[in-house]
């Protein structure tokens, strides 16, 4: 039984082998040294070891620790210090939520003599986990990227005035799971100098004076651009991205399709080795391009995940979020006389009062009002300690 079992499994990934990507043609991943493991997750592995040992006799010679640089139709790539290698799950992590993976994560694996593929037997803990809400309530969470340090928005400017609620639902999901929330604007060659100043200006009203922020150009002098909106608090150009990256950051890009991820990461990388998309006549906006949730390893910098464009971005469940990134305004809620206060109209509100008295602007607050009120509408219930 256990040879037809292992026939199976051989014969299994000699077909999905054959359709997934060389591995020797994934040459933008990280190396094992440039991926850093935290104490608690080494000790986790040790832990994983010993109870292997015990419950299936495995030697810790067998086990090694790696993490997941690349996921290709639900099979991981991982980096080891031995190189990288394609994996599938151990028997026992195929039942339940416990096969689902994400780009980032630190795993125990196994290389069996009798198996083509390394075997995951353990996914090991979580530093953090950029996550969203899948669907209309609470529930089932789908993981964006696992154990990194800063988020991305990214946002391509054009010749309106951008929104900057979208880069603030992004910064809210982004404070939630873990990370630090840091903002590219790209393509600012679209935008008239005076557009560029004022979304700017806007973001920095919106988030705060201590979020960092880079601009970009797809085409053109971004020196030029620069000096054309005069003394901007923000990083310019790829140098200014790669300052938001430095060597051992791991960071994921979010933004819509169409932002210019790729273009950026190939600007990045100083080649094209990333597949980019035509723009659209009708509304000047990038293609989606990107498929596969990957790292990059960026020159003389960090590592970037390369995450799909995502048409949505549910707030549910990201009420702490919220708070974080507007924590005055949330302080504020707690002083109003009715718990559910929605900030709008009823008598003894602390926030219209704490507005009135000039505590924050109203871009600020009206962008905290909508995403509450969003989360108000489709959480089922909230944490008994959060007000919004």
């Amino acid at each position: 039984m256990a040879k037809r079992s292992a026939k199976r499994r051989n014969s299994r990934a000699d077909r999905v082998d054959q359709a997934l990507p060389a591995l020797s043609s994934l040459t933008e991943l990280p190396a094992f040294d440039e991926l850093r493991a935290t104490d608690e997750q080494q000790k986790a592995f040790e832990a994983v070891c010993t109870r292997l040992a015990v419950q299936e006799a495995l030697s810790a010679d067998e086990l090694m620790m790696g993490c997941v640089v690349r996921l290709d139709r639900g099979f991981p790539a991982v980096m080891t210090a031995l190189g990288v290698m394609r994996a599938e799950f151990a028997t026992q992590l195929t039942k339940g939520d416990f096969s689902r993976v994400a780009v980032g994560d630190w795993v125990c694996l196994r290389v069996p003599d009798s198996h083509e593929m390394a075997l995951i037997q353990a996914i090991l803990p979580r530093e953090s986990d950029i996550a969203r809400w899948k669907g209309g309530a609470r529930g089932e969470r789908q993981t964006l990227a696992a154990n990194v340090d800063v988020v991305l928005v990214i946002q391509a400017l054009g010749v309106e005035p951008i929104s900057c609620e979208r880069i603030a639902r992004s910064a809210v999901v982004a404070r939630d799971c873990g990370a630090q929330v840091s903002v590219v604007l790209t393509k600012a060659d679209r935008a008239s100098a005076q557009v560029l100043s004022q979304d700017v200006r806007m973001v920095r009203e919106v988030l705060g004076p201590d979020v960092p922020l880079a601009v970009t150009a797809s085409q053109g002098d971004e020196r030029a651009l620069a000096e054309a909106v005069g003394e901007l608090e923000a990083l310019w150009g790829n140098d200014g991205v790669r300052a938001l990256v430095p060597k051992g950051t791991t960071a994921i890009m979010l933004g819509e399709s169409g932002a210019g991820k790729s273009t950026l990461l190939n600007a990045l990388l100083g080649h094209e080795a990333l597949e980019t998309g035509a723009v659209r006549g009708r509304d000047d906006a990038g293609r989606h391009t990107t498929v596969t949730r990957r790292m990059v390893s960026l020159p003389d910098a960090g590592i970037i995940v390369d995450e799909p464009g995502l048409r949505s971005l549910p707030m549910v469940g990201h009420e702490r979020g919220l708070a974080q990134v507007f924590p005055e305004i949330s302080d504020a809620a707690r002083g109003c006389r009715f718990r559910d206060c929605t900030h709008t109209h009823e008598p003894g509100c602390e926030v219209q009062a704490q507005f009135d008295a000039g505590a924050f602007s109203k871009v600020r607050l009206d962008t905290y009002l909508a995403l509450a009120h969003e989360m108000r509408e489709s959480a089922t219930t909230l944490d008994p300690d959060v007000v919004i």
